[in-house]
């Protein structure tokens, strides 16, 4: 099996289905969870080092941090339905996230020195866009972009219709070369609507140091250290996906691979 796909593992008593740290993962920013809370479990913590964006995948929760209620958040029973209910928190900051009902909580971390306040980030605020055009087309809705408060952290989930490609054509953004391009490690939390079947992903260089294509499962996590991406879903297969991206500058700048770089992005 590739080095950059992780199955899921079966709960824990904390409901920890994936836990990516930098020290698993091989590099230095970007840490990702994925929890399964049964009705009326309760998560919670506190990071020193990291800030966090808490999103709710499915459910609704009670949150509760740095010593507010935020109030029950969340409305979907599934990814694909619209926008998330997100949370973000800076370091030092005591969380707590009770489950009205079942709830997939995604913990996304990255280092950050601290002094922003905690805030709900809504539907609203995420929005939707669609890029690309035919069979290129996705949904797009930034949760964390560069062009929101945060330190190092970006967070966004992207739709895929079933036959389409997403990130594609195929970027980088492995290369601290600003404004051209920007280091940013990447992780991708996948989900396929009928929670079966595959979608696949090649990680890829020019020079062939890194080339693998992984045929990708419900609920797997493709890890990125450097390279082109990109993702295909057959036909047939909806697939989602939850970016977490982190490093020494927060902006996401990417160049593309030169055989494809005359199509539209």
């Amino acid at each position: 099996m590739s080095r950059l796909l992780v199955h899921p593992s079966k709960a824990d008593a904390q409901g920890i289905v994936h836990r990516i740290t930098p020290e698993s993962a091989g590099w230095g920013y970007v840490g990702f969870e994925a929890r399964d809370l049964e009705p009326g479990a309760v998560a919670s913590g506190e990071d020193a080092a990291n800030e966090l964006c808490l999103v709710l995948v499915t459910g609704r929760a009670r949150i509760s941090a740095g010593g507010g209620d935020l109030g029950v958040l969340g409305a979907r029973t599934s990814p694909f339905e619209g926008g998330p209910f997100s949370v973000y928190l800076p370091p030092r900051t005591p969380w707590t996230v009770t489950a009205e009902g079942p709830v997939e909580l995604a913990i996304c971390a990255s280092p950050a020195s601290g002094g922003l306040p905690v805030r709900v980030i809504t539907p609203e605020e995420a929005g939707e866009i669609t890029r690309g055009s035919g069979t290129n087309a996705r949904y797009v809705r930034n949760i964390l972009p560069d062009t929101a408060a945060a330190e190092t952290l970006l967070v966004v989930e992207v739709v895929t219709p079933g036959g389409h490609w997403s990130s594609y054509p195929p970027h980088k953004h492995d290369t601290d070369d600003f404004p051209n391009e920007t280091y940013l490690e990447e992780t991708y939390y996948h989900r396929l609507r009928r929670g079966a079947g595959f979608a696949l992903q090649r990680v890829y260089t020019r020079d062939g140091s890194l080339d693998e294509t992984m045929a990708i499962a419900d609920r797997d996590v493709v890890l990125v250290p450097k390279g082109y991406h990109p993702v295909g879903a057959p036909h047939g297969f909806d697939l989602w996906y939850l970016n977490v991206m982190a490093g020494p500058r927060r902006q996401w700048k990417f160049s593309m691979d030169p055989d494809q770089a005359h199509l539209p992005y």
